[in-house]
């Protein structure tokens, strides 16, 4: 007597028919306006601003300038390709206005599916993001953590999972730092907690003393609602190099923001922290990479630790009281764009 097997037809479905995860977009229109008034003595104002531009994960269009500027450009910094919009204001100098904006639609950016090859080769192209000279007098602490806890670990994705891992459950999120934080990641392995920048300072610096090229990605954050004020939304990542695969994201930060923001156990944050292993969400717009950067004109005053805020100068002095110059005069928006709406 045959013998039928009857597979209902729910099972059948998943059999034959695995639908993709589909990544998330959000599509807004960010606005920055920079107004301020020079004093009556001052002969020239210098503004740069980074400018974001498309690539796999974001398109850029519909980008406006316009203001009362002597003279403005669009230029790329050679060291790590940052591009930066630039204006000018000369002699005389009054109300000082600035206006841009641009469309972003960025889409989440999903990457599980890993070639754990085990290979260490690293191309010439890569080599500058394993050097640890940024560091100082912390480069032999650092590389100390850094065989800890990757010993027994081969291969850079290994190797890059161990300090992802060890900073979630070492560092936390320390409220009080002002803005993103500035990275130094020296007392930061004693300290343990900090923002984004530093948390990300940390992850490079580790990754980098396993011998895994690793880099922070500056840029902003797209807040939650329709619109609003986003002036002080920056954020920042981590991506290491996995040969065979490319550049991979890692935001051990968010993980951190998350247990802090909704009281979560290290046990209950483990989706979280999958996730942002190789993803993060769609809420984001990419600005550039790269440390002690000499920007492009050049500014007069010393390098910049990152470029992720406006930066002025006035008669060659930094305009603003610190690297984020909340207090120069700038403020940036967003409105969120829904299709056909």
């Amino acid at each position: 007597m045959k013998k039928c097997l009857i597979i209902p037809a729910a099972v059948l479905f998943l059999i034959f028919f695995v639908l993709p995860v589909t990544a998330k977009e959000r599509i807004a229109v960010v606005t920055i306006r920079f107004e301020t008034t020079a004093p009556l003595k001052a002969k020239k104002l210098r503004f740069w601003m980074p400018y974001p531009m498309s690539d796999e994960y974001q398109d850029i269009t519909e980008v406006n300038v316009s203001g009362n500027y002597l003279k403005t450009g669009i230029y790329r910094e050679p060291v790590f390709g940052n591009n930066i919009l630039y204006a000018e204001w000369n002699t005389p100098i009054n109300e000082i206005q600035f206006r841009y904006s641009y469309k972003v639609k960025r889409r989440e950016r999903l990457s599980k599916n890993f070639k754990n090859n085990g290979v260490t080769f690293i191309a010439d192209e890569y080599l500058k993001y394993t050097d640890l000279n940024r560091f100082g007098s912390a480069k032999l602490k650092i590389v100390n953590y850094a065989n800890m806890i990757t010993k027994d670990k081969i291969g850079a994705l290994d190797k890059a999972r161990a300090v992802y891992d060890w900073i979630i459950n070492n560092m936390r999120r320390d409220p009080e730092v002002k803005g993103c934080g500035f990275g130094d990641v020296e007392s930061l392995l004693e300290s343990k907690g900090g923002k984004c920048a530093d948390i990300h300072s940390v992850f490079v610096a580790l990754a980098r003393a396993a011998g895994v090229p690793a880099r922070e990605v500056f840029g902003i954050r797209i807040p939650k609602g329709k619109e609003g004020d986003m002036t002080k939304a920056q954020h920042c990542w981590a991506e290491f190099y996995l040969p065979g695969n490319g550049w991979i994201a890692a935001d051990p930060a968010d993980v951190r923001k998350h247990i802090l923001e909704k009281k979560l156990s290290l046990k209950e944050a483990s989706d979280i922290r999958a996730y942002y292993f190789g993803s993060v969400d769609e809420s984001r717009v990419a600005f550039g990479t790269g440390d002690n950067i000499m920007l492009n004109p050049s500014q007069s005053g010393k390098a910049l630790n990152y470029f992720m805020y406006p930066y002025a100068e006035l008669d060659g002095k930094a305009l603003g009281e610190d690297l984020y110059g909340f207090n120069m005069g700038y403020k940036i928006y967003f409105k969120e764009d829904i299709p056909g709406k």
